[in-house]
């Protein structure tokens, strides 16, 4: 019976010792991680290329094109064990020359900051100048009606500045912006315009995707942002109307296209052990044409390709395959991802993890997981590994839109989060180029990503 407890005990720790010892490795291998993306990383210089020599990347366009040739050229550099373009079809929507709009009353006009929104259709040539009529959501236009036809409908429901996640706030005020032009229009509309979805006050207006859903050609209506501060004044204006007598006027120039061709860009370093166990790491190459989509999502693609470099670099010879995807059209309708998951069901590939990074490149704060409970309790017992670099948040939900598809039961799709409040400051803007990044903040991101696929590619996830 002493034999047996004997045994026993000796057993139990062997296994500690084991864990003490992984933890110790672990331990090691993160902290060269995050020394060479901060001391020797590379993500901060290939955003300022993809920034300055491509510049924005709107679907379609030949920043587009440039942005592809740029991004495999980069990974070809690598060395890794293949590279290659996966083509995708995607819309083409051009903004035209810049947008005009005031306020016109008895006593003069008063300018505003606007700019089309994506998939928008232009207003006459002349411009569209008619009575507003001021609402605070998609539900108020339903409730009005008829009363809305002829005129232009001003949505002004703000991003609710009590919610401390910004996401939270951006997913609760956005609807007007993506269906506002549908609802509106359906009703006899003859325009719309939508506060931008940020919770500063500025004059810089935030473009975004829009949909006209399923209504008749004869409803799509032109549409519009308005800068927060342009919003305020009109708002305040019309509730002088009767003073007033006011009139909004704005002209826009964009045109939906034929649909073209894009790619996503995709590499990969195949595992030694287990190849067909697929990591997947990555951002969406293509940005609107205002700034030059350095947060978003130049800093999420940068990051990804680091994480590559940082295994070659390091020599870690990963037992899995690690592979970046640099996705195509997310911002018009996820056209990359879309495609991107339909060739892994094709070749039957077994995705275990999927990593996204597209929330700005801000100081990393944690990781959101949707993955089932027992994977989550895995990651949780990595969680003391990251607090030396203040990574504390591990909380259920996230991901990315792009890597949504291919979401299984069994497997684990993750999403950086980095600090959010200043996001919604840059996102869809003129303001959101290279000077606007941190470089230590990017370099912290990129280490991050590269040590959470460092475990899970040790340790694979649990079935």
């Amino acid at each position: 019976m002493k034999q047996l407890i004997t045994i026993s005990l000796l057993l139990v720790l062997s296994v500690n010792l084991s864990a003490q010892t992984n933890a110790t490795n672990d331990s090691i291998q993160l902290k060269k991680l995050y020394t060479e993306a901060l001391t020797k990383g590379k993500s901060y210089l290939w955003l300022q290329q993809l920034t300055k020599k491509v510049g924005h990347r709107l679907t379609g366009s030949e920043g587009d094109k440039k942005a592809v040739a740029w991004a495999k050229a980069e990974l070809d550099k690598l060395g890794l064990t293949k590279v290659w373009l996966q083509p995708v079809t995607v819309p083409h929507w051009v903004r035209g020359e810049k947008e005009e709009g005031h306020v016109a009353t008895e006593f003069g006009n008063f300018n505003v900051n606007i700019r089309a929104l994506g998939g928008s259709v232009a207003t006459p040539e002349e411009g569209l100048l008619a009575e507003v009529i001021e609402v605070k959501s998609l539900k108020e236009v339903e409730e009005l009606g008829d009363k809305v036809k002829g005129k232009i409908v001003f949505y002004n429901g703000a991003m609710p500045a009590d919610k401390i996640e910004t996401f939270k706030a951006y997913g609760a005020a956005v609807g007007q912006r993506v269906n506002g032009a549908a609802v509106a229009g359906k009703y006899g509309a003859i325009g719309a315009i939508v506060r931008s979805m940020t919770t500063k006050i500025d004059n810089v207006p935030h473009t975004g995707t829009m949909h006209y859903g399923d209504i008749e050609e004869s409803q799509k209506i032109p549409t519009a942002a308005i800068s927060t501060n342009s919003a305020e004044m009109l708002s305040s204006l019309l509730k002088q109307n009767d003073k007033m007598k006011l009139k909004f006027y704005f002209k826009q120039n964009c045109k939906n296209l034929p649909d073209t061709q894009s790619f996503n860009v995709i590499g990969e370093i195949e595992g030694l052990n287990y190849p067909d166990e697929i990591m997947v790491v990555g951002g969406h190459l293509d940005s609107w044409d205002l700034g030059e989509g350095a947060h978003d999502d130049g800093a999420g693609v940068v990051q990804s390709m680091e994480v590559l470099r940082l295994f070659k670099t390091l020599r870690i010879k990963n037992k899995r395959t690690l592979r970046v995807v640099l996705f195509a059209n997310e911002e018009f309708g996820l056209s990359g991802g879309k495609a991107y998951a339909a060739e892994v069901v094709k070749k039957k590939e077994n995705h275990i993890v999927a990593l996204e990074s597209d929330s700005g490149g801000f100081s990393p704060r944690g990781f959101g997981f949707t993955c089932n409970d027992k994977n989550y309790d895995q990651v949780l017992q990595w969680k003391s590994l990251f607090e030396p670099y203040n990574i504390h948040i591990f909380a259920r939900g996230g991901g990315g839109a792009d890597i949504g598809p291919l979401k299984k039961d069994d497997n684990v799709l993750l999403g950086l989060r980095p600090d959010s409040q200043r996001y919604f400051d840059y996102h869809h803007t003129e303001a959101d180029v290279f000077e606007a990044v941190n470089q230590r903040e990017l370099e912290l991101g990129a280490a991050s990503m590269a040590s959470m696929l460092y475990l899970f590619d040790q340790y694979g996830v649990v079935k």
